[in-house]
């Protein structure tokens, strides 16, 4: 996937800087003219007409459309189009059309221009309306932030212009993206994006002439473009339609009379039906399903109907920015019904005996699996890919990650991926991610049917069946129109181990956004996690403590309220009057939740543990030091902050250390929250291998507290330093071994058995984000994470806790 990077254009830089935070370094981009650059991550040009009204024009207007390939609204205020002629002289002013609203995801937006004499169709009702005459042959187009006319008159001027988010440069123009101008435009042909709305900034590789197809934001089309209700079938079949590659060769083209049955009916979200020929060609590779998309409109369709639909092959990525997969869909339909009540086709049981063991095949040379022919046998995402939309079903599968607030569950359809102790299943590396991961929604909303609130290690007995679809979070998707019963297994809320009187219990909990304005019930679960689960430890590292006010962006910083708030609830349940400490962040300057100012904090039981203060902690202006040698060393604040001012913490939680005494002994824990995996390509992407483009800073972030413990050790050999914290990483990531180079720490997570080590749950996947790591001297440790969240459809935060009992 890699590509050897290149200096960039004034204006692809400015691109990459307003996709959302963190992605930006995971676009890479080739040398042009190869045309192989970042793509647009959400608002382009996606068709240009200027033969409207002219001789031999059908559509009365020009049209300018565009689309938003992004997972969010793209809003339009204060934006526009601007168009000038293709050989712009001195004297050439650009025309403009202002656009108010937004383009939703994945949807598109219709710009009406100037009408001429001739035509007979009107335009699908646009979402804006201008005047510009553009050229039916030659001209170019751009999507301006601003509506001042640009001034730039060559492409080199108009590439730098920060103003400009896209060009289209058509027939002869000047200012064009690229190597050349896209050629074929007349008065009975628009230019248009080709497949998948590919933007590698060269018009020529990107866009294509072809018959004119404007679309609005409600998906409605131009009077004629879409043809009443077949009534025969035609000739192309859905395997057609899908093809033995993940993108359809028909896509942008109108394919008339295409029969199935209806399989599934979605009438919420993304609204449509599922169709599926009863009749499938030999070719393993071609699913024979398809997703038909009705926009707005609720289906009128009935599972067991038999349909004929007329639509338009488009590909939809659910999730563009995050290299999800692509769902070839039928739009804008006209549908005849022939029958109903028909037996549907049977389903694909979905099993250990046909899932292949093999995750992913390798990218093509664009560096997706997009183009690459289907190998379903061999390949796992192949396998899923070739049941696209058909009917799967799964037979008594356990739950491996429980059901979310959207009632979304994930199950295990292969027996022989790794199980973890309580019934998950464990992510344990880069190279072989398990293969039987499927998520489960139903059809139904949930005011209709009822979905099984389920923990890990539950069972749905019996028959769980329906369409295969994908979802925007990333993951292929059973979307049940038959659901299995729910097989309660009882799973259990851990306690860990008492703490002996000469142990110290150091416990780590990311408390999920905690603020003083989140309800009462919430302090008390967490505070029940600390005195019940993790029996109260002498030392609490806490992740995400907010301001007093959360959420709310005011300049903020100030969390008293906030812990105050959980320390009580804390003594309510029973626990110790702790004592806390930690540093105000800068506004805003550690990422998290907008306005929120997650920051570590330190609990501490003063009836067992001291705190050694030691003035001049600072958010960033001063940096925790090491003094004296022997067992004379020790911080220079405490509190502290270890390198606030480094590049590896730019937008990301600093490292809080403090120094502590247990029974006259020196203890220094470092609190940790290194930067999250925001950004990062799902290990089920189009992109193979997937970038992790976060690990870069956290590797970076790692490299500095390495370094820091080594300075202390070098100081005093023999300190005790236990390191705890949400590292966002894995046991085996290049973060956590440049934490433990040289071996200055250890993580005790390699230490417990292999079925018991992860702290979180994602995607299906049990595994480490949470870590305990001591310098040598610490020897003696008990380690154990404590499972009360990550498993439980009821959660009192996304990460279990863990405590480690030493003896200093």
């Amino acid at each position: 996937m890699p590509i050897a990077p290149r200096p960039r254009s004034r204006r692809a830089l400015l691109r990459a800087a307003v996709v959302p935070a963190g992605l930006a370094a995971s676009l890479v981009l080739a040398p042009l003219p190869a045309a192989v650059a970042a793509p647009s991550a959400d608002a382009l040009i996606s068709e240009v007409y200027g033969g409207g009204g002219n001789s031999g024009a059908t559509l009365k207007n020009d049209f300018v459309e565009l689309a938003n390939k992004g997972g969010a609204a793209f809003g339009l205020d204060g934006w526009s189009v601007q168009y000038i002629s293709a050989a712009p002289g001195p004297n050439s002013q650009w025309g403009v059309t202002p656009l108010t609203g937004s383009i939703a995801p994945g949807g598109r937006y219709l710009v009406g221009e100037g009408a001429g004499a001739a035509g007979t169709v009107e335009l699908p009702t646009p979402d804006a309306v201008g005047s510009l005459a553009l050229s039916g042959t030659s001209g170019t187009v751009a999507l301006v932030r601003g509506t001042d006319p640009l001034t730039c008159k060559t492409a080199a001027d108009c590439a730098a212009d920060p103003r400009v988010r896209d060009i289209v440069g058509f027939g002869t123009a000047v200012v064009h993206e690229g190597s050349a101008s896209v050629a074929g435009a007349s008065n009975t042909a628009s230019v248009a994006r080709k497949a998948g709305l590919p933007d590698t900034d060269d018009n020529a590789a990107d866009l294509t002439a072809g018959a004119p197809s404007p679309t609005n934001s409600k998906g409605e089309v131009a009077e004629g473009s879409t043809p009443t209700g077949p009534t025969e079938p035609g000739a192309v079949r859905i395997h057609d339609v899908q093809g033995r590659t993940r993108l359809s060769d028909r896509t942008g083209k109108t394919v008339a009379g295409v029969p199935g049955i209806v399989t599934g009916v979605r009438a919420y979200g993304s609204k449509g039906f599922w169709i599926q020929d009863p009749n499938p060609d030999a070719d393993p590779a071609t699913s024979e399903g398809v997703f038909v998309y009705t926009g707005s409109a609720n289906p009128t369709v009935k599972v067991g109907d038999s349909v004929l639909v007329t639509g338009k092959v488009t590909e939809y990525y659910p999730n563009f920015t995050g290299g999800s997969q692509s769902l070839t869909q039928l739009t804008n339909p006209a549908v005849t019904v022939v029958s109903a009540g028909n037996p549907l086709p049977a389903p694909v049981v979905v099993d250990t005996r046909n899932i292949p063991g093999t995750y992913s095949p390798a990218a093509g040379p664009d560096g997706t699996v997009n183009g690459v022919a289907l190998d379903p046998e061999k390949y796992t995402l192949d396998f899923y890919e070739s049941l696209e939309g058909m009917l799967v079903e799964v037979r008594d599968v356990r739950v491996i990650q429980a059901t979310d607030k959207y009632n979304e569950l994930w199950v295990a359809a292969d027996r022989q991926d790794q199980k973890s102790r309580r019934g998950g299943v464990l992510y344990e590396s880069y190279e072989e991610p398990n293969v039987g991961r499927l998520m489960v929604q139903q059809q139904a909303p949930v005011s209709q049917q009822a979905f099984p609130v389920a923990n890990v290690g539950d069972v749905l007995t019996g028959v769980t069946n329906g369409p295969l679809d994908y979802n925007q979070f990333g993951g292929y998707t059973l979307v049940a129109g038959t659901l299995g019963a729910l097989q309660d297994n009882h799973l259990q809320r851990e306690v860990t181990a008492p703490t002996a009187d000469r142990e110290l219990s150091v416990a780590t909990y990311n408390v999920e956004n905690l603020a003083a304005t989140n309800p009462d019930s919430k302090f008390a679960e967490l505070a029940a996690g600390v005195v019940t689960h993790l029996r109260s430890p002498d030392i609490v590292a806490l992740e995400e403590i907010q301001d007093n006010n959360g959420a709310k962006n005011d300049g903020t910083v100030d969390a008293s309220q906030t812990v105050a708030k959980f320390v009580a609830a804390i003594k309510a349940a029973g626990g110790p009057a702790y004592d806390w400490r930690s540093v105000d962040p800068e506004d805003g300057k550690d990422g998290g939740e907008p306005g929120g100012n997650i920051r570590q904090v330190f609990l501490f039981n003063p009836q067992r543990v001291s705190f050694t203060d030691i003035p001049g902690g600072a958010a960033t202006t001063t940096a925790v030091d090491v003094a004296g040698t022997g067992s004379a060393a020790s911080l220079t604040a405490s509190p502290g902050r270890i390198a606030p001012a480094d590049a590896a913490w730019t937008n990301s939680r600093k490292p809080l250390i403090g120094q502590f005494s247990f029974r006259g002994k020196k203890v220094f824990v470092i609190a940790n929250h290194f930067n999250s995996k925001g950004g990062d390509q799902g290990i089920d992407s189009r992109f193979q291998a997937p970038v992790r483009s976060s690990e870069v800073q956290r590797v970076a972030q790692a490299t500095v507290e390495q370094a820091f413990v080594a300075k202390l050790l070098a100081a005093d050999k023999e300190a005790k330093v236990v390191s705890v914290g949400d590292f966002n990483d894995y046991q085996f990531s290049p973060a956590l071994t440049t934490l433990t180079k040289d071996g200055v720490l250890r993580d005790l997570v390699n230490e417990l058995p292999e079925k018991e080590q992860y702290s979180y749950v994602y995607q299906g996947n049990s595994q480490v984000l949470d870590h305990i790591l001591v310098s040598p001297e610490v020897g003696y440790a008990k380690y154990d994470v404590v499972h009360i969240n990550a498993e439980f459809a009821q959660q009192a935060s996304d990460h279990d806790p863990q405590v480690v009992r030493i003896k200093p």
